[in-house]
């Protein structure tokens, strides 16, 4: 992959010589990440660029960002893979780096574009967009090797690290200032357990989360400090831990679960755990200031203050949002389980609550969760399954809305995602019938299993 990396390195140089850059990327922390290791490789270049930041591309927007060409180059980062269809006029030639899942046959000569799954080893070449950009970045010039933190972040912020590939391994032996250490993956590592345990939604830990009495409980039942952090513990410590942690999620008690590599990154000159730099960061982007949280990844100490206030919000949020999603009713089926929380739970964190739930003890591994929250004229569906194996939620999430499609025509519904992790969008208008077309889908899915 690194040949097709360096190729389209030149042939974006080349052609955008004497042009301005237009950055659009994803809202995640892939995506901000991305974008920022675009914008610091084009300032070094001192080209001049613009970043743009969606939750999704739709068809509008697609036409909006393309009728800028010619007077603008157009590069994507961490999206574009799944919309090919809508590039199949160009005049002019567009450029992305994106790792999501592609129809190959969709593709032309006008759209320049890495992706691993391109390549004739996409499991030694899985990398997130972030990676993906650290690698044109350095392809452009070796200099740009002290990038590698932001391609670091972006792999933690879309959960990489659980089974790293070869190029990602190549990012971390790129990365100085890295820390690795095996222990309970619970964040800030670099924080007093006390906090840590209190706001812990990944993992969630019934009885602890949320809960300061749990908190107590935990660390008395375990001997540990207050103000101890995970660096800091014994192993007999951590041990204790991880066990009292088991116990409270005893239906999934998988050591695997819970037990991982703590990434430890010298940031803003201070030794933070990465994971919670990558839920900052989307934070700040999930509750509308994506420009924050760019500032933020480019180390500006302005930034870093807003960005702190704005991460304090996020986890009440999600704390609350949490409490709403065990009290509502819910749609449950055979394997699956659908949470409408309509307007109580915000758009932007209902994937969110959704992750957490999935790794808590309520659900059985295999079982898929769909959150659906109202965002503005339209719902936000978000897709997880319980557990590291099952159906791919994207193909899921395809054929229902096909279905859908099938049924209502003139509807608007656009797909993303992963196998583990997918989404859509669709209008308000047509909620009852999405959720039948939804049931029909997983149950039909159900039989063939």
């Amino acid at each position: 992959m690194l040949k097709g990396v360096e190729q389209f390195a030149r042939d974006f140089l080349e052609f955008s010589k004497n042009k301005p850059i237009r950055i659009i990327s994803h809202y995640d922390t892939d995506g901000i990440t991305s974008a920022s290791i675009l914008a610091k490789t084009l300032k070094r270049l001192d080209k001049k660029f613009t970043i743009k930041i969606y939750k999704g591309l739709e068809e509008d927007i697609i036409k909006k960002e393309l009728s800028r060409q010619p007077k603008e180059v157009i590069l994507f980062s961490d999206l574009a893979s799944g919309s090919l269809k809508y590039f199949q006029d160009l005049q002019e030639p567009i450029f992305i780096i994106d790792h999501h899942e592609i129809h190959s046959d969709e593709l032309t000569d006008k759209i320049k574009i890495i992706n691993p799954h391109l390549t004739d080893k996409p499991k030694d070449n899985e990398c997130t967009g972030a990676g993906l950009c650290y690698l044109f970045a350095k392809a452009i010039s070796p200099n740009n090797q002290n990038l590698a933190p932001l391609a670091i972040i972006g792999m933690i912020g879309d959960r990489h690290e659980s089974n790293i590939s070869k190029i990602n391994q190549q990012i971390v032996n790129d990365t100085t200032d890295l820390n690795i250490k095996k222990g309970l993956i619970l964040y800030p590592a670099t924080r007093p357990l006390s906090r840590a345990l209190e706001w812990s939604t990944s993992p969630y830990i019934p009885g602890v989360t949320g809960n300061r009495n749990g908190v107590q409980d935990i660390l008395r039942e375990t001997g540990i400090g207050y103000d101890k952090n995970l660096l800091s513990l014994t192993e007999d410590e951590m041990s204790k831990l991880i066990t009292a942690v088991m116990i409270r999620r005893a239906q999934h008690n998988k050591a695997e679960d819970i037990i991982g590599n703590l990434y430890i990154l010298k940031f803003f000159n201070t030794k933070e755990d990465v994971r919670e730099i990558s839920v900052l960061i989307n934070a700040c982007s999930r509750l509308g200031y994506s420009d924050t949280a760019i500032a933020y990844c480019l180390e500006n100490e302005k930034a870093k203050s807003r960005a702190l206030d704005i991460y304090t919000k996020y986890k009440q949020e999600l704390v609350s949002g949490l409490k709403v999603a065990e009290k509502m009713d819910k749609i449950n089926g055979k394997g699956f389980t659908i949470l409408n929380a309509k307007d109580q739970i915000k758009d932007v964190i209902v994937g969110t609550i959704c992750s957490m739930l999935s790794s808590s003890s309520v659900y059985n591994e295999g079982t898929i969760l769909i959150g659906m929250a109202y965002n503005k004229d339209k719902i936000k569906v978000s897709a997880r399954i319980v557990g590291q194996e099952g159906r791919n939620l994207k193909e899921m999430l395809e054929k229902t809305v096909t279905i859908f499609k099938d049924e209502n025509p003139q509807t608007i519904a656009e797909v993303g995602g992963h196998h583990f992790a997918a989404g859509c969008l669709v209008e308000k208008g047509k909620e009852s019938e999405f959720i039948e077309a939804l049931k029909k889908t997983l149950e039909v899915e159900l039989i063939k299993i």
